[in-house]
């Protein structure tokens, strides 16, 4: 709705974000990320969340459209007043997950979402999907896809911390 404010603030934001969120819920010519689901079903429910700057409705219809598990942490662009690069919303998400930020990591594939994570004290790693390597320099590591990252229990149960492991 902000785009809309700014570009077009002659017309309905409200009225014109529902008609794009209802195109983008829409469209067929998308697949899920390689080892998307693979990689959320690696990790104990409740300890990981979507944040993103799509609304709830796109965002659970993208991931049940392609199967992947809808958390129970979202945080969207209706729980939040400013959106990436400001770090409110994976500060909101850490807050929900009930876990300091400096014991979050984050996977993003956008600078805004670098600069999100890591202004909210957050590590960030990202991958190459909708924009280059090169403008994704500012991320802690950059794997190639999420096959490329393994989750599992560092042994003491789902209440200990994870390991995350690059390839």
């Amino acid at each position: 709705m902000e785009v809309v404010r700014r570009v077009a603030p002659h017309l309905d934001a409200e009225a014109e974000t529902r008609k794009i969120e209802l195109r983008e819920a829409a469209a067929t010519n998308m697949a899920a990320m390689p080892g998307a689901v693979e990689l959320v079903n690696s990790i104990p429910k409740g300890r990981w969340c979507v944040v993103t700057s799509g609304t709830r409705f796109l965002a659970t219809t993208r991931m049940g459209r392609f199967g992947i598990p809808i958390p129970q942490i979202l945080v969207t662009a209706e729980d939040v007043k400013k959106g990436k690069p400001d770090p409110e919303p994976y500060r909101r998400g850490a807050e929900l997950l009930g876990v300091i930020p400096a014991e979050c990591i984050v996977v993003e594939d956008a600078p805004a979402g670098i600069r999100a994570g890591h202004a909210a004290g957050m590590r960030v790693i990202s991958l190459p999907s909708t924009c280059p390597v090169e403008e994704l320099r500012e991320a802690d590591a950059i794997v190639a896809g999420l096959p490329m990252i393994k989750v599992s229990l560092d042994g003491t149960g789902g209440e200990g911390p994870l390991l995350l492991t690059l390839r």
